[in-house]
């Protein structure tokens, strides 16, 4: 007999519910990867527009130097397709900063609301809509390119439709992850996890950069189609959380629908239990004795006895006593401790990180003089350093058991590192690239942190006593309170880079500061509780 495989072994090692567990895992990432990988292709753009409106500019001036003739340069201008009207003026920094304040700030808006209507919808089938619209906007944008569209009113309404759809994302997989996940080592598990902002960012560069120089309305139309095709796999494959298995067990270890109207007869006969919840909905299970370890963990009751014990032959019909965890309200949510500070500390380290996410490819070709597609393929490493970033947050989190800490930490080193960057990025492209590292890790990091595992923390606080229902809403408050931040930031870089880059550099460093400062109350109470802890060890022993 021939020695199974290791890889076999390995594969069979796995349990059904961790099996489960693994797609949810990697669906849930896939999925948000999508999402990011739209909202990327804007910033890849950007350069290449007003890039091409200069250089029609300065050919058509040399042209008329020359003295060739006029009706040449109508042509000429239309061959390189110029005609964006809303971006070929001096302006055109204000115009694109306006843009993306118009998808950042419905998408702060939308996210307040977001949470709150997830809570009460089926998060597969929310979230399925979701990317379905997303796709469609992110597709309409590219056809404004295909069918000559040059008013700035078309793109913002596009880009407002898109910020609102968006915002089902977010609260519906950090939801669903902590479902399947707990809270042993959720920082290194959600540090990973959350690396699809980056990854998706990645992609998203290379798949707008391929097409930015040649047919700019593919970068849109491409993702767009991505992100719809991923909502269809949602539809299909997304478990919201493991309870939800029950019902298809149930159904397979169901003699069929014919046993629901027989009577039980006794121990060898049907061996069948009807659970009436409060919804009158009734439910069937089976009786297996070498299950119960597994049913344990689901919230059903085991109601058959031994075999050795005769029982009457009438169907059992139990009610659940305890009601269904009602969702919780905005207020309940903003009362939970940390959730005020955690958000308005991602305000500010999201205004960071979605600078960087709408203006570095732009910085980039104005600072290292590169053309638009180098500038898009380079900025990718701002986001490789963000998934370093993320894992080490996580790690080191889990390890001391500090989020608050662990985040406060980053934030000083990152403002320092930010300047440090503004200047070496002159020096060549060896230094912009290490520098492109450090400061994803460190502006990143926080960043992840605060949105997965410290949002799913107090999502599942003790002051909640095991209501669930809490997660999407905390998760949105947070996440909506940060998107106020991304807004402000993308709009600021493009008021204050009219004078000058050195001015965003430092609106990034005392955002940073703020952060920072906003977190001082949780770090100083994590630090004492460090102290104390000692004490309390000898009082117990003495005791």
């Amino acid at each position: 007999m021939a020695p199974i495989p290791p890889g076999i072994r390995l594969l069979v090692s796995f349990d059904r519910d961790q099996w489960y567990r693994a797609l949810t895992f990697i669906l849930t990432f896939l999925l948000y990867t999508s999402f990011h990988l739209s909202r990327k292709p804007i910033s890849i753009v950007k350069s290449e527009l007003h890039k091409n409106c200069s250089s029609v500019s300065e050919l058509a001036t040399v042209v008329s130097g020359s003295g060739s003739q006029q009706p040449s340069l109508p042509s000429l201008h239309t061959d390189i397709d110029c005609s964006w009207k809303p971006f070929d003026k001096s302006n055109y920094k204000q115009l694109l900063g306006a843009m993306d304040y118009s998808f950042l700030c419905a998408y702060a808006i939308g996210m307040y609301l977001s949470g709150i209507i997830g809570e009460r919808l089926p998060i597969r089938l929310y979230l399925t809509v979701g990317m379905l619209t997303s796709g469609l906007f992110t597709c309409l944008f590219g056809l404004g390119y295909v069918y000559n569209i040059h008013s700035l009113g078309f793109y913002i309404f596009v880009q407002v439709a898109n910020g609102l759809v968006q915002t089902t994302g977010w609260p519906s997989v950090v939801t669903c992850i902590s479902n399947w996940f707990g809270k042993g080592r959720r920082g290194l598990i959600m540090g990973i996890w959350n690396s699809h902002t980056s990854v998706g960012n990645i992609l998203g560069s290379l798949i707008a950069g391929y097409w930015v120089s040649s047919n700019w309305g593919l970068s849109f139309i491409v993702p767009g189609f991505i992100i719809a095709a991923m909502g269809i796999v949602c539809f299909l494959f997304l478990i919201e959380h493991p309870n939800d298995l029950k019902c298809i067990y149930a159904q397979k270890s169901s003699p069929g629908k014919s046993a629901s109207t027989k009577s039980w007869n006794g121990v060898n006969s049907h061996t069948e239990v009807y659970l009436q919840y409060k919804d009158n909905k009734t439910q069937a299970y089976n009786y297996h004795e070498d299950s119960v370890q597994n049913r344990k963990s689901y919230d059903t009751e085991l109601l058959l006895p031994r075999d050795s014990v005769c029982v009457p032959a009438q169907p059992f019909v139990v009610v659940k006593s305890e009601s269904e965890p009602s969702a919780i309200s905005f207020m309940g949510a903003l009362r939970i401790p940390g959730v005020v500070e955690f958000s308005m500390c991602l305000l500010f380290a999201k205004l960071v990180s979605y600078t960087f996410l709408f203006w570095l490819p732009l910085y980039i070709t104005k600072a290292a003089h590169l053309d638009a597609k180098k500038a898009g393929d380079l900025s990718t490493l701002f986001d490789v350093g963000g998934i370093v970033g993320g894992i080490l947050a996580g790690v080191i989190s889990d390890k001391l058991g500090k989020r608050a800490t662990t985040c406060g930490v980053m934030l000083l080193l990152a403002a320092p590192t930010l300047y440090g960057f503004s200047m070496i990025s002159q020096f060549g492209l060896g230094p912009t690239i290490g520098m492109l590292l450090v400061c994803g890790g460190l502006v990143n990091g926080p960043y992840s942190l605060i949105t997965t595992a410290v949002s799913a923390d107090l999502g599942t606080h003790k002051s909640l006593k095991g209501n669930a229902k809490a997660l999407s809403t905390v998760t949105a408050i947070i996440d909506g309170t940060g998107s106020v931040g991304a807004a402000l930031g993308p709009l600021l870089a493009g008021l204050l880079s009219a004078g000058g880059w050195d001015q965003v550099f430092y609106m990034l460093m005392t955002a940073d500061f703020l952060a920072l400062l906003f977190l001082l109350r949780l770090v100083t109470k994590e630090l004492a509780s460090t102290k104390s802890r000692p004490t309390s060890v000898i009082e117990l022993k003495e005791h």
